[in-house]
Order: C-alpha cells, then sequence, then structure tokens
C-alpha cells in the first residue's frame, strides 16, 4: 500500500486467524499509530490485534510508518 496521503498506513496481521493478510488503518488524531486494531469478521465476532515493534518507513524520512505489524491477542463476542 502506497500511504500517499498520510492519513493511513498498512496493518500487517503477522499471526492468528488472518495471518498473512494487510488491512489500511486511520492514524490516530494524534498522528500516531493505533495500540490494537479490531477487525469484525462475524456479526457478534471480532478479532483483536496488538502492535509490535516491526514498522516500516518510506525513504524519504518521514516520521510516520507506511506499515505496522500487528499480533492477534483475542477473539471478541457480543
Amino acid at each position: 500500500m502506497n500511504n500517499t496521503s498520510g492519513t493511513s498506513y498498512t496493518a500487517k496481521l503477522t499471526d492468528g486467524p488472518l495471518e498473512g493478510k494487510t488491512i489500511a488503518v486511520d492514524f490516530l488524531p494524534s498522528g500516531d499509530v493505533k495500540p490494537t486494531v479490531e477487525i469484525p469478521v462475524d456479526p457478534g465476532k471480532s478479532y483483536l490485534y496488538a502492535r509490535t515493534s516491526d514498522s516500516e518507513f518510506d525513504s524519504d524520512n518521514s516520521d510516520r510508518p507506511t506499515a505496522v505489524g500487528y499480533r492477534y491477542h483475542t477473539t471478541n463476542y457480543a
């Protein structure tokens, strides 16, 4: 994913039920990446992924990452 707008980044899901998938995630209003992402998969069911230290940046020396790794944490049921 190319982060040309600067408003989102790619979350790389490194393990768990969605291992190998990527999704676009908006930065927090502060400009930081989200510590966790919750991904709805079925009505009343979602997967919670927590941020890892893995980050990728464009070569333009931006302080915002273009991709961040997330590890599976838990399944939430509504």
